[in-house]
């Protein structure tokens, strides 16, 4: 194993994909499932995600769903990517991170994102519209002060029982995000792996900008992508049509529709649009054997300089998701918890 890879850490974030046959609430045991898994096999965080009325995913309440993870699990680091924070009041956030800290000290991330609403009906039942999105690094300001309790925008209120627990932030960003996280010193959570270009630009841009902060010293980069491992280059390709196939719906129907088996996306009959958006959700991921994707790997760490790697794969076989999931645990010399071949699937 090389060395950059050997300086990188691995996690996992999952979005609670609903499949075809399992309903959401088995969505989200499974993501607790998951969690499991990825701490017995050494990653080193396991976040959850943050979407309303999306008809394929069951994760609605990230903060909710990373209090089970966390209860579940004892060593691996829990958060969010991200709580989506023009959807809430700063003050509300910071209390919820709170609780988490408070019972369960030194493992809870706080990934926060500026993303508001998928439709203007879900943003008008959220109380929000598109422009919530425009202060973002004020309502970012807000929340950090609630946390340090250098907020003075409402005198004598205070976030309890978050004001003065040291809960690590990071921003999900590309674009004028990574200039946010840059100007607010901190940790940048940026993806995916096909747009390699303007995934690059956000990094140097985030890197250029960079303001050390109480909460950051130096720049932090996490980058975010689908990576998928199994025997063989088309066994790996398999794992990715699921999730490829409910992007080119998505992107005709506007609804994510269940992940449904590889075989039966395989043997539909697709228009000319649907086959290509279809094929386009398949490129650009990094999947294949354990050879294949660790020189993949080493190109991907080598040309951002991540520091860490979140993995983001979603597919509706359950049982090649942890298989690739322990493949990658493999090539990048993880180091599993003790009686971790006992909780394996």
């Amino acid at each position: 194993m090389s060395s950059v890879i050997a300086s990188t850490r691995f996690s996992v974030l999952d979005r609670s994909r609903t499949r075809e046959g399992h309903d959401g609430p088995e969505a989200l045991r499974d993501s607790v499932r998951l969690a499991e898994e990825a701490e017995a096999l050494g990653y080193h965080r396991f976040w959850v995600s943050e979407h309303h009325s999306v008809p394929g995913v069951a994760g609605s309440a990230p903060t909710v769903l990373a209090a089970a993870v966390a209860a579940a699990t004892s060593t691996i680091r829990v958060g969010t990517g991200g709580v989506m924070l023009p959807n809430h009041r700063p003050l509300v956030v910071a209390e919820q991170f709170g609780v988490l800290e408070s019972l369960f000290p030194g493992r809870i991330d706080m990934g926060l994102g500026r993303s508001v609403g998928f439709t203007d009906g879900i943003r008008g039942a959220l109380g929000r519209d598109k422009s919530a999105a425009e202060d973002f690094a004020g309502q970012l300001g807000e929340l950090l002060g609630w946390l340090d309790g250098t907020q003075r925008a409402h005198p004598q209120v205070h976030a309890l029982p978050a004001e003065g627990l040291r809960i690590p932030p990071f921003l999900l960003a590309t674009g004028e995000g990574a200039g946010i996280a840059a100007a607010a010193g901190l940790p940048l959570v940026v993806g995916d792996l096909r747009g390699r270009e303007k995934l690059l630009s956000a990094v140097e841009r985030y890197r250029r900008e960079f303001r050390p902060s109480s909460w950051a010293a130096e720049p932090y980069v996490v980058v975010a992508g689908t990576i998928a491992l199994a025997g063989s280059a088309a066994e790996a390709r398999r794992i990715l049509i699921p999730e490829a196939w409910s992007l080119a719906h998505s992107r005709i129907h506007g609804v994510f529709p269940p992940l449904a088996p590889a075989e039966r996306i395989e043997a539909r009959t697709m228009t000319e649009k649907e086959r290509r958006l279809y094929e386009n959700g398949l490129r650009g991921h990094l999947h294949g054997t354990e050879e294949e994707v660790v020189t993949e790997l080493e190109t991907v760490i080598g040309q951002t300089g991540a520091d860490e790697v979140l993995v983001t794969t979603s597919t509706y076989d359950r049982t090649a998701l942890v298989d690739s999931m322990r493949r990658l645990a493999r090539i990048t010399r993880l180091t599993p918890r003790r009686g971790a071949s006992d909780m394996l699937l």
